[in-house]
């Protein structure tokens, strides 16, 4: 299991960085649990987790739960209308029901003015949690009739604190040392997902110095991860380049200038694989808009076949 899902707060203790909206949420347990809920915020930062918490504290069986990515195909007028639908339904596995509505700013205008008679007629077993990160793409009337709930960015001594607990609960401590935690704050922005995400990169890279590479080319697609951690082998194989190739799915092009981002790193770290480094930039330098996949596929073969040079530039000293 990937580390940010394996680690995902369960309850509000579990919370990091987030104290006012722990303490908030405290206070409605005691006053209630407001039945329409806008969480926003930047991206990674808590929001479905506190929605899933939410669920839990109030009760909410699975089959009681719905959750839609309005981001994706439930961004229409016809999702709302079978909501609607449901809403007047009685709970079937617990006390209430709730639908989970993430990236809400998504809903089309037609959506939202639907969704807003529906938050109007809420019947009290029934409660909504909207999730988004651009709140200003709501229309104004659903944000009055929720109560707005606010997540902040997590500061880099948060962040810290959770990447070094999961590093010690998962025995890491040997493999990821304090220079690369600090390097993942760093490029997390705020984000505990986004820094679980590139520890979870970084797990199974030996090299320091490519684990560094890593995390300076972000979050990326895994393949295109694996596609330049391939070509930095000791000992590369065209049978495993190309069968990463072809389940590459990112654009070409953002390919290329991520295996160019991680060669600059290993270059100017100045270890033994810099001079290899630069033979990779030499060959990555062009671009493959033009020619997409089969020129990416092409640079890939080229370094291939420069093993024989790579054996000897990885025993070469840069000065």
């Amino acid at each position: 299991m990937e580390l940010y899902k394996k680690y995902r707060p369960c309850k509000l203790s579990e919370l990091v960085g987030q104290q006012e909206v722990v303490d908030l949420i405290k206070s409605f347990k005691r006053d209630g649990v407001p039945q329409c809920l806008l969480l926003h915020g930047p991206s990674g930062v808590g929001k479905t987790t506190v929605a899933r918490i939410l669920k839990r504290l109030l009760g909410c069986s699975d089959i009681d739960f719905t959750e839609l990515n309005c981001a994706g195909d439930a961004r229409g007028i016809d999702t709302v209308r079978e909501i609607s639908l449901q809403v007047p339904a009685s709970p079937i596995g617990g006390k209430v029901r709730m639908w989970l509505l993430d990236e809400c700013a998504k809903l089309t205008s037609d959506a939202q003015t639907a969704l807003l008679k529906v938050l109007e007629d809420t019947p009290p077993h029934v409660y909504f949690v909207l999730c988004t990160t651009d709140p200003d793409k709501v229309i104004p009337t659903i944000r009055t009739r929720c109560t707005e709930i606010r997540f902040r960015p997590l500061k880099d001594t948060d962040l810290e604190t959770l990447v070094k607990r999961v590093v010690n609960a998962e025995s890491l401590t040997s493999q990821v040392d304090q220079e690369v935690i600090e390097s993942i704050v760093n490029a997390s922005e705020g984000s505990a997902r986004k820094a679980l995400v590139l520890l979870n990169q970084v797990v199974g890279v030996k090299d320091k110095n490519q684990q560094l590479a890593v995390v300076q080319v972000g979050v990326a697609n895994r393949k295109a991860i694996e596609l330049a951690r391939l070509l930095f082998a000791k000992k590369v194989w065209w049978r495993d380049v190309a069968k990463c190739l072809r389940e590459l799915d990112e654009d070409p092009e953002s390919v290329r200038r991520l295996v160019l981002a991680y060669a600059q790193t290993i270059l100017l770290s100045g270890d033994t694989n810099a001079h290899w480094a630069w033979r990779v930039i030499d060959i990555f330098r062009d671009s493959v808009i033009w020619c997409g996949k089969p020129g990416l596929s092409a640079m890939c073969w080229e370094l291939v076949n420069l093993e024989g040079a790579k054996n000897e530039s990885m025993g070469k000293s840069t000065g």
